[in-house]
């Protein structure tokens, strides 16, 4: 079956072009797509070859896995259902994660249209989001909005406890936004003061390139109050060890570290740094169906924010050019939508 695909052809070259897409099975939606969310930080790891797989990164002699339709995460409307499929019907709105490709370096991928994708990685959506927007666009980077989530519900924390997000982009927005949902004060850590901007009233916001010592700045602010009068939860979205080291004399006891930034080679951390304040370190990857359900219902009560996120919108025969700019460091991109029905 033919279909349209965004295709990472080799390393830095992005083209929209025709692809082939299997025949739909028994088990499986086909889906036109409304709306793909680029994951940036994910995505163009691959593009530039500093991956191999979602957790494994490139090292010398590997095989880059060209090409590749890349991302996780899109809306849009069903056009066929299999015949083992029963609570979705064709002409509903639904979200899907990956779909099947062929004659790619990988079997699935996430922006392509129309979009064969196996039911249980399709979930349907209520008419509008919950910041009262056209739910096609308040929901289009669910998967990634579940990362950011299942970072902030992790950890145990009780209202009150102070938390540091190391990170100002989508994941650390997002963790930050279910951290305050849970009562917890928190401080982002982060380089951008547009993207800070966009973080929810009653988060700290720290630029670490114009404050001077982030470290003193967090030791007045974050260290008062709580169960144990330091901070409790660091959350790394970035992969960045070395400002985890710098946070640490600041941690209480049983505290936590979220590592969900993508660390290469370098991540390395000594555990028995970590014994002596008996720290949890957490490492979420990936998605499954309960967080995802989870992170739909705080989608719909919308205290998780997604479509305030959206700096960039490009119709999907632009999608080279969006790549363009997301690539130029200094774009100040952050939730970066493909419309396809333009």
């Amino acid at each position: 079956m033919k279909g349209r695909g965004v295709v990472f052809t080799k390393k830095g070259i992005v083209r929209y072009q025709d692809v082939e897409v299997p025949e739909p099975g028994d088990e499986d939606i086909v889906i036109e797509v409304e709306h793909s969310w680029i994951s940036i930080g994910t995505e163009s790891s691959f593009l530039k070859g500093e991956r191999i797989t979602g957790e494994q990164p490139y090292r010398e002699g590997d095989t880059l896995p060209f090409p590749q339709i890349n991302g996780y995460q899109k809306v849009g409307i069903v056009t066929h259902i299999g015949s083992a499929v029963a609570d979705i019907a064709v002409g509903e709105r639904v979200f899907a994660t990956t779909s099947r490709v062929n004659g790619m370096a990988f079997a699935s991928g996430g922006h392509v249209s129309p979009a064969v994708t196996h039911a249980s990685q399709v979930w349907k959506l209520p008419g509008r989001g919950g910041d009262g927007v056209d739910a096609g666009l308040a929901y289009a980077g669910m998967v990634l909005t579940q990362v950011g989530y299942n970072c902030g519900i992790r950890p145990q924390v009780a209202p009150g406890d102070a938390a540091v997000v190391i990170g100002d982009g989508l994941v650390g927005q997002w963790a930050a936004q279910t951290l305050l949902h849970r009562g917890v004060r928190v401080a982002v850590l982060g380089r951008h003061d547009e993207r800070l901007s966009r973080l929810p009233a009653g988060v700290e916001r720290i630029n670490a390139k114009t404050v001077g010592a982030p470290g003193e700045r967090l030791h007045e602010s974050m260290t008062n109050g709580g169960r144990g009068g330091g901070i409790a939860v660091v959350i790394d979205t970035v992969g960045s060890i070395p400002t985890f080291y710098e946070l640490l004399p600041l941690l209480q006891h049983n505290s936590h570290l979220v590592s969900a930034g993508f660390l290469g080679s370098a991540g390395l951390i000594d555990i028995q740094t970590l014994r002596e304040k008996e720290i949890t370190l957490h490492c979420p990857s990936g998605w499954d169906r309960p967080r995802m359900d989870e992170t739909l219902c705080g989608i719909a009560e919308g205290w998780l924010q997604t479509t305030p996120l959206i700096t960039h919108r490009y119709p999907i025969a632009e999608a080279e050019e969006a790549w363009r700019v997301i690539l130029d460091p200094t774009q100040p991109c952050l939730g970066v939508i493909l419309d396809w029905m333009v």
